[in-house]
């Protein structure tokens, strides 16, 4: 699977189709975020960009192949589920990687206190907070990615119309893991206090485990 992984990631980064999506969220962080501002404040929305960006990258990685190569890999793979899934885990580790490095870089320029700039917060909790904030976002955009692509979705317009309504969807409705996580910060940050999103993070994970394998399991059957 190692392998795998490495071989869908490298064909991500030759193909330069990255470059949208990411070139897109950090002009997202450069309109949204300052040195000097709360830093929960500026987690939550660091955190929320990510997940649009995910589902971006999950469709990319999932369709960079022609069918004549996937067919090859698949076979190679042991099975074409095996070759989707590492596809998505490729995806799903750039996007980890982006957010981290947004977290950090966050966490670098930003005021740590809260939205008064009276009281105090820790660096560490805050740190803690938005990776797991970040982790639930990227879950989270890569299960509507999964969702909103081949194999459930063949039309490109239909799979692109999905994926935005999903990732939006995700972000502002209630019992959203993603929107529990970023509300956390965002409210946190009015009296100073961090709210580690624990819960949301394992209800992401789940939802993520079972997207992933909806979307692995159909891909023998629809290709």
């Amino acid at each position: 699977m190692t392998a795998l992984i490495r071989y869908q990631a490298a064909l991500l980064l030759r193909s330069q189709h990255w470059l949208a999506p990411v070139l897109l969220y950090l002009a997202f962080l450069g309109i949204g975020i300052r040195p000097g501002q709360p830093v929960l404040d500026s987690l939550g929305y660091a955190s929320a960009g990510l997940l649009p960006v995910t589902a971006w990258l999950v469709r990319i990685c999932v369709g960079q192949e022609p069918p004549a190569a996937r067919t090859v890999v698949a076979a190679a793979a042991g099975g074409a589920p095996r070759a989707h899934l590492a596809s998505l885990l490729a995806a799903l580790g750039c996007a980890g990687l982006l957010g981290a490095a947004a977290t950090s870089a966050v966490l670098l320029i930003s005021d740590p206190a809260d939205a008064r700039h009276t009281v105090r917060v820790p660096l560490p909790a805050a740190g803690l907070a938005g990776l797991l904030a970040a982790a639930c976002c990227v879950l989270l955009g890569a299960a509507a990615g999964a969702l909103c692509t081949r194999p459930l979705l063949h039309r490109r317009g239909w799979s692109v119309a999905a994926t935005v309504l999903a990732a939006l969807l995700a972000l502002v409705t209630g019992g959203s893991p993603a929107k529990y996580a970023v509300t956390d910060l965002v409210t946190g940050s009015l009296t100073g206090t961090v709210h580690t999103p624990v819960i949301p993070f394992a209800g992401a994970m789940a939802l993520a485990a079972a997207a992933v394998a909806l979307a692995c399991k159909l891909t023998s059957v629809r290709g």
